[in-house]
Parts: structure tokens; C-alpha cells; sequence
């Protein structure tokens, strides 16, 4: 009932402001869309969620169950409420429909699944996920357009460094005063004529340790261990390179290159027989794409399993692990730049790749039998992504543009080195970069390259320079997603509490300066910090 309620509340709300401005337009379906749309509202300003997604929640409510916290005292204000209303969710008997609750308990490596002391719960299933945000959204009367793509070519529309409305594909309009771009690619941002970076720099960029190319840093254990052949005929390389393998060589460490973090989907799979969809045989499967996999099962490695890690209900959020996993590596390259079109072609290149996966190492007589039976009891939860064949309806963008603003923040912020002068959040994470290619070494072995995880001594502020570009750009744009910062900050900084956080923020900057009647650039950082504080956000560390 709720649900049909909201459609009809938000169609109401639709014919009557489509054609009239709103105070605060946000593009992006993410969970921090979410955030920011209700921090709007909370500032007495008028918002619409523009959102190319059906679903709202982004990540959060596709998959990544498993939060990747950090310190999960840095966490405030609705990001933190985000994880109280999961929690009390948990609170009830109807919720735990596979398991009970007494039989999940706290488990997690690292994450604690429920802080009653705080109420907080950090371990989830998807769809719950997307109850709290979408009861959020009707608790706020916050209207939302879905499937509703920007036109990237013309539909932002600027007088002189101010947007005055940006048109989606299907021709609709949307005027504003200020505009915030949540999505997890920076469209909104890059058509409006905002700079930004593709990629890793050259450490000599910001004088950083860890950005470039990182070969022979493997802080994960996602590499290979072991020698495995990477040609076809093993040991002869006139016979071509195996699948998967590009022709990079191992290079100069340190220095830049156009490569981003691999993208999976993040997996929620389950083990409970009534709930159990069996991995399917996807589209052009070929068995002998997934050769390197079964040579390092030769190898003896047996780590497949270290990432199915348990969220309530037996199911599971399974990430990537080991060297030949669910990240689909350097297969996503021109994903930030790419038209919706070749966005979904290449959606569709990792689901391939990734049900392929799955349904290799359950069912191919190469895959050893212990491995294969195990894989077996596996499967997709039914009760999950419905009406997407129970995959996930967003891949993990780990990385894509990123802006160039009026502060970036490096690792030099990250670890400590220095303090950012005006903080509007914090975050905590490791500085974590999943591997950006595959290739053959000097000593004809395959090996990967990019994973990277150094671990800050405490949380940082982020700076709320890194939320808006340069004033000769823009003055009406925040971006609390695709933020400013260097390849190996936004390894940290790219975790789902801090988009939220930041959202917030951004919300409350915007407030501001349309009260000011000012840009973004001019905000007073004084009463933004003492709104934020008030409001429960947390911008410095305290023991």
C-alpha cells in the first residue's frame, strides 16, 4: 500500500512542478541522492531527484551489504541515521524470514553487523536497504523521476558559470537554483563544463606515495601467487595470449596512466535450498574463457569462498577475492566517458562475465571437485532484485571521473600529512584500489596490478573545497560523489557512508547559498560547520 501511495503522491507532484523551479535539482539515484534530497527538504527547500536508476540506493541497496565502514564513529548524522533504521528493521520478528536472528548474531570480519549500545546495524540485505530509503523518500514528500537519463550533449543549460536547467533523453526539464550530482559517474558535472580526471596520476602530480602504477605492491591477496602460464599452449607464446591478458608491460612505478579500478557486481547469494536460484549458463559462454582460473586452481589455491561474506537471512554479499575473481579487469575503461548505450553493452559484458564465472566453477569438470560441489549449494536469492532476474541492479563503479575542483584532496589528507581547513565529513577507510590490468611479466608469468591498501592512522576531514569546482566553471554545481580528489584518495574516500555524509552537505551548502543569494564557492564555512555539527554531522576526530 505504502508503495502505491508514493507512485501516486510522486505523479501528482510531477504534473504539478514539471513545468515550475525547484530550489535544490539532484541527478543520481544513489544512496547519498537520498541523503542530499532529504537534508533539502529539512532546509525548507523545494528538490527533485532526477535519477537515470528504477531503483533507488544505488550500491547500498544493490549488493555492498557488507559496509565498508572504517571507523564507524567518523559516521554522522543521516548516514548514521541511514544505519539506525536499518537496524531497528532488524528489530523485527517478520524481517528474519530464513534465519533467526539469534542464529546470525554478530558476525563479520571487521564489521560488527549490529551495535545495539548505538543501535546501529552496518551488515544488511539488499532489499531492506532499499525499504529504508525508499520510506525515507515518502516520509519527506520527496519527489522522484526514475529512468530518466541526462542529455548529455545538450540537455545542461548554463548562463554564463550558472546552470539554469539541465533536459533529460525524453525531453523533460527541470529548472533550478542550485543542482548537486550524486551519480556514481559524474555526468551531471562533466556536461555542465566542470574539469576533471580519468584515471591515476603520476605520483609527482601531488607528491604522493601510492597513486601510478603500483607492480610488485600487493597489500591484498589479489594477485597471483603462484607461476601460471598465461599463452594458450603453455610455455610457447607464438601461440597467443590467454583471455583477459592486455599487452601492457610491467612499467615504471609511479607514473600515470588512463586506468581505473575494476567493476563487479557485489553478490547477494544464498545456501538456502528454498530460496536458491542455481546459476544460470549466460550468453556466449565459453568454457576456455576462464582458463587462467583453472590454472591457478592447479596452483592449489583454494580461497574462492574468503569473500562470501554472511549479511542476515543465509545470504551473502560476495565480492571480488584472490587473482582471477568477479572484478573484471581492465574491461571497463571506457566506461566513465562511454554513451548510455556502450554503458549498457558493457553492464552486459561483465554480467557475462561474472554469471559465467559462477557457472564454471559449478559446473566444469576442470574446476576441482571439492570447489565445484561447494560452488554448487550456491546460488542467487530469489527474494532479491525481482524484477532483474535476481542480479544486481547496479555494477560497482569503483571509480570514474572525478572532479577537479577548488581543493583536491590526496593522500596527503588521508594519512594525516595534512589537515583540510574547511572539513564537512569525514572518512576512514583504507586508501583501497582494487587492480586495473592484467599482464605478462618479464619472467613469462600473468599477474595483475593496482590493488593497493594502506590504512590511515585515524579518520580525516574532507575538505569542502573537494564538494565544488573552480568559480570560473560553475557556481551553482556541488559534487559529493565524483568529489576532488587524486586516484588513491578517492580509494578511501569512495566508500557508501561518506557518499551519504556527503550528500548531506552538499544539501546544507546549497540551503545556504540560495539563502545568501551567493555561489557555492562563497559560502560561509563558519555557519556551514556550526549547521552540520547541529545537525549531527561528525567533521573532526576525537578519541
Amino acid at each position: 500500500m505504502m508503495i502505491r501511495i508514493s507512485i501516486f503522491f510522486m505523479a501528482i507532484l510531477w504534473m504539478a512542478g514539471c513545468k515550475g523551479n525547484y530550489d535544490v535539482v539532484i541527478y543520481g539515484g544513489t544512496s547519498a541522492a537520498v541523503t542530499t534530497a532529504v537534508q533539502a527538504k529539512k532546509m525548507g527547500k523545494s528538490v527533485i531527484i532526477v535519477s537515470p536508476d528504477r531503483h533507488l540506493g544505488g550500491l547500498t541497496a544493490g549488493g555492498l551489504g557488507f559496509t565498508d565502514s572504517g571507523n564507524t564513529g567518523s559516521i554522522g548524522g543521516l548516514s548514521r541515521e541511514f544505519y539506525h533504521r536499518v537496524y531497528l528493521e532488524y528489530q523485527k520478528d517478520e524481517t528474519w524470514k530464513w534465519q533467526k536472528k539469534n542464529e546470525y548474531g554478530n558476525q563479520g570480519q571487521g564489521t560488527k553487523a549490529m551495535l545495539d549500545d548505538e543501535q546501529t546495524m552496518w551488515i544488511f540485505e539488499p532489499h531492506v536497504a532499499e525499504k529504508v530509503f525508499d520510506d525515507w523518500i515518502v516520509e519527506n514528500n520527496i519527489p522522484v523521476i526514475r529512468e530518466a537519463y541526462l542529455d548529455r550533449e545538450n540537455g545542461v543549460r548554463k548562463e554564463g558559470t550558472r546552470i539554469i536547467s539541465i533536459t533529460t533523453l525524453d525531453g523533460k526539464t527541470f529548472r533550478g537554483k542550485m543542482f548537486i550530482d550524486v551519480t556514481y559517474e559524474g555526468d551531471l558535472m562533466a556536461a555542465a563544463g566542470v574539469s576533471y580526471h580519468v584515471g591515476r596520476e603520476a605520483n609527482t602530480t601531488h607528491g604522493e606515495t601510492w597513486n601510478g602504477n603500483q607492480y610488485g605492491v600487493w597489500q591484498h591477496g589479489h594477485y597471483f601467487k603462484a607461476h601460471v602460464d598465461p599463452y594458450k599452449t603453455p610455455g610457447d607464446p607464438h601461440s597467443g595470449l590467454l583471455k583477459y591478458i592486455d599487452h601492457s608491460t610491467e612499467g615504471v612505478n609511479g607514473e600515470g596512466d588512463s586506468r581505473i579500478q575494476a567493476y563487479c557486481y557485489r553478490m547477494c547469494l544464498t545456501n538456502h535450498p528454498e530460496n536458491r536460484m542455481p546459476f544460470i549458463r549466460p550468453d556466449g559462454y565459453n568454457p576456455e574463457d576462464y582458463e587462467i582460473l583453472r590454472r591457478v586452481f592447479e596452483t592449489g589455491w583454494r580461497e574462492t569462498f574468503h569473500k562470501f561474506d554472511l549479511i542476515p537471512n543465509r545470504k551473502t554479499d560476495t565480492n571480488n577475492h584472490g587473482p582471477f575473481s568477479t572484478d573484471f579487469i581492465g574491461m571497463n575503461y571506457d566506461y566513465p566517458e562511454a554513451t548510455c548505450k556502450r554503458r549498457q553493452e558493457i553492464l552486459q559484458e561483465h554480467y557475462n562475465y561474472q554469471m559465467g564465472w559462477f557457472y564454471y566453477i559449478a559446473n566444469d569438470p576442470g574446476v576441482p571437485e571439492d570447489v565445484r560441489i561447494q560452488m554448487s549449494e550456491w546460488g542467487l536469492a530469489k527474494d532479491e532484485f525481482v524484477d532483474n532476474g535476481h542480479w544486481p541492479h547496479q555494477i560497482y563503479v569503483r571509480e570514474a571521473r572525478r572532479m577537479t575542483g577548488e581543493y583536491v584532496t590526496t593522500e596527503h589528507e588521508c594519512l594525516g600529512r595534512r589537515q583540510p581547513p574547511r572539513p564537512v565529513g569525514m572518512g576512514s577507510y583504507s586508501l583501497d584500489s582494487h587492480n586495473v590490468r592484467r599482464f605478462v611479466t618479464k619472467d613469462g608469468s600473468v599477474q595483475n596490478e593496482g590493488d593497493i591498501g594502506v590504512h590511515p592512522k585515524q579518520p580525516y576531514g574532507i575538505d569542502y573545497g573537494s564538494l565544488i569546482p573552480r568559480a570560473n566553471e560553475c557556481t551553482n554545481i556541488l559534487v559529493p560523489v565524483c568529489l576532488s580528489c587524486s586516484h588513491i584518495a578517492f580509494g578511501s574516500i569512495r566508500m557508501e557512508p561518506v557518499f551519504m555524509l556527503l550528500g548531506q552537505s552538499a544539501a546544507t551548502a546549497a540551503a545556504f547559498a540560495i539563502d545568501a543569494k551567493t555561489n557555492v564557492q562563497q559560502v560561509d564555512y563558519d555557519r556551514l560547520r556550526e549547521r552540520l555539527i547541529a545537525d549531527g554531522q561528525r567533521i573532526e576526530y576525537r578519541k
